[in-house]
C-alpha cells in the first residue's frame, strides 16, 4: 500500500472515530431526555405495532393523502435507503484502503445496483429542488406560520442544500471514476455501464488531465462521506431526527381508539371509594404520596410523548387541519410538539451547566399558553393527519388537567359546566327533575 493510501486510511479512521464519539454523546443526550418521562406500557399487541410501523413509517401510507409532496418525499426516502449500499462500500474501502471493493465480488449485479442508486439520486435531486421551491418561492401556508420563523425555516433549507451537495458528490465520484477506469484500470476496477455516470462522467471530465480527474474522484468520495458524517452529527439538532425516530415512534404509539382519554388512577380510586364506601381500605394508601394531576413540565409527560416531540418533522399537517387554528385561534399542534422538544433541550442545557436537578423556575407553560390549550376542541384532526402517529392532543389534555385540577385555573364557561355536571349530572343548568320532564315531553 502506497504512502498516500496509508495516509487516507489513517485520516478515514480518525474522522470516523471522532464522528462516532460526537454522535454517541449527542444521541445519548436525547435518550436521557426521553427517559425522564413517566413510565407507560407500550409493549402490548406486538403484531399490530409491527403492522403500523410497516404501513406508516416504512410504507409512508398517510403521506399519500396529498399526492404531489408524497411522491417527491418518496423519491428522497427511497434514495436515502438505497444509497446506504454505496455508503457501506465507501466505509469498507476507507478501512481497507481498497477501491470499490464490491465491484469484483458482485459482478454484473454491481452496475445494476449502482445504476439504480444513480437514478434514485437523480429523482431525489429533482424532489429536493422542488421542496426548496415550495418552501421559499411558492410559500406553502403551513410553512409560513409564526413557529416556523428563524431556526426551523433555516434548518429545513440547510438539510435540502446538504442533499444537493450529497447528490453532486455521488455523481462527481462515479463520473470521475468512470473516466479513470480508462486511464488507470489497475487501480480503478471496471464498474460496468452505469445509467448516468457512464455518459455524464466523460462529458464533464473526459477532457481534463488525468491528475485532475483523479483528484475530483477523491473530492467526490470524501465529499460523500463527510456530508453523511456531518448529517449524522447534525441530526440531533434538527427536525430531520425523524429519519431515525419515526420508526420507534410509530411502533410505540398508542393503540387506543382516537379520542379516548386516559384515566387517572388516583381519581378512579377515589370514585370507586365514593361509590362503594364499604370496600376495604388500602392500609398503605394514606402513606403514599398523592400524585399530581396532569403535567406542568416535560418530566410529568410520559416517555412516548417525549419521543413524539423529538420525532416531529414539523410538516404542519396537524396544524393545517386543526379547526381551531383555521378559525384564527392561537392553537398550533405542531407548535405544541416543538415547544415540548425545546423545553427538553432547555432543561438538558441547564443541567449540563448547573447540575442534575437544577430548577430554573420555568415550566411548559412558559412555552405553551392557557389560551392555546383551551382552544383545542379535542376533535383529533391533528392525530389523524400525522404521518407517523404523533398525538399532540394527549399533551394538550395533560396540560389542561394540570391547569384545572392543580391550579383551579379555568374559564367561567368551563366552571359553570363543571358545576352543572356535579349538581345536575348534565352540562346544562337544569335540575334532574326538569330534565326528566323535558325528556318525557319529547
Amino acid at each position: 500500500m502506497s504512502l498516500l493510501k496509508l495516509f487516507q486510511v489513517f485520516a478515514f479512521i480518525v474522522v470516523t472515530l471522532v464522528v462516532a464519539l460526537i454522535a454517541f454523546r449527542q444521541y445519548g443526550r436525547i435518550y436521557r431526555n426521553i427517559s425522564k418521562g413517566k413510565a407507560v406500557e407500550a409493549d402490548d399487541n406486538i403484531g399490530l405495532r409491527i403492522k403500523n410501523t410497516v404501513l406508516l413509517a416504512f410504507g409512508q401510507k398517510k403521506m399519500f393523502q396529498n399526492m404531489i409532496p408524497a411522491v417527491l418525499h418518496l423519491f428522497i426516502y427511497v434514495a436515502f435507503l438505497f444509497t446506504q449500499i454505496e455508503l457501506i462500500e465507501i466505509i469498507i474501502d476507507g478501512f481497507t484502503g481498497k477501491h470499490r471493493v464490491f465491484a469484483d465480488s458482485l459482478g454484473m449485479l454491481y452496475p445494476t445496483i449502482i445504476s439504480f442508486i444513480e437514478l434514485l439520486s437523480f429523482l431525489a435531486l429533482i424532489a429536493t429542488v422542488a421542496f426548496l421551491w415550495r418552501r421559499n418561492k411558492l410559500k406553502i401556508p403551513r410553512f409560513q406560520m409564526s413557529e416556523m420563523n428563524g431556526w426551523p425555516k433555516l434548518d429545513a433549507n440547510l438539510i435540502l442544500i446538504a442533499e444537493i451537495v450529497l447528490v453532486t458528490c455521488i455523481f462527481t465520484m462515479n463520473g470521475a471514476d468512470v473516466v479513470m477506469q480508462g486511464h488507470d484500470p489497475a487501480h480503478y476496477p471496471d464498474t460496468g455501464y452505469l445509467a448516468i455516470s457512464s455518459w455524464l462522467g466523460p462529458l464533464l471530465f473526459g477532457w481534463m488531465p488525468e491528475g485532475v480527474v483523479a483528484l475530483l474522484e477523491r473530492v467526490g468520495w470524501w465529499g460523500h462521506l463527510l456530508t453523511v458524517y456531518a448529517f449524522i452529527i447534525y441530526l440531533p439538532f434538527s427536525k430531520h431526527l425523524h429519519i431515525m425516530l419515526a420508526f420507534p415512534n410509530t411502533y410505540f404509539a398508542s393503540l387506543e381508539k382516537k379520542g379516548k382519554m386516559t384515566h387517572m388512577p388516583s381519581i378512579t380510586n377515589e370514585i370507586q371509594m365514593m361509590m362503594n364506601p364499604d370496600a376495604p381500605m388500602d392500609a398503605g394508601a394514606d402513606e403514599e404520596e398523592v400524585p399530581g394531576f396532569g403535567a406542568k413540565d416535560v418530566e410529568e409527560l410520559d416517555w412516548v410523548q417525549l419521543l413524539s416531540a423529538y420525532s416531529c418533522t414539523e410538516c404542519g399537517r396537524c396544524t393545517s387541519s386543526c379547526p381551531a387554528n383555521q378559525t384564527g385561534k392561537k392553537l398550533s399542534p405542531r407548535k405544541v410538539m416543538m415547544d415540548v422538544r425545546d423545553r427538553m433541550e432547555e432543561k438538558a442545557d441547564n443541567e449540563a451547566k448547573h447540575g442534575v436537578g437544577f430548577d430554573d423556575g420555568k415550566s411548559l407553560f412558559d412555552y405553551i399558553t392557557k389560551e392555546e390549550i383551551n382552544a383545542c376542541t379535542t376533535c383529533n384532526a391533528c392525530v389523524e393527519e400525522c404521518p407517523i402517529s404523533i398525538n399532540p392532543l394527549s399533551i394538550i389534555l395533560e396540560l389542561r388537567r394540570h391547569k384545572i385540577m392543580e391550579e383551579a385555573d379555568s374559564s367561567e364557561e368551563w366552571n359553570l359546566m363543571f358545576t352543572n355536571t356535579e349538581n345536575n349530572q348534565a352540562v346544562w343548568q337544569f335540575s334532574p327533575t326538569e330534565r326528566d320532564k323535558w325528556r318525557a315531553d319529547l
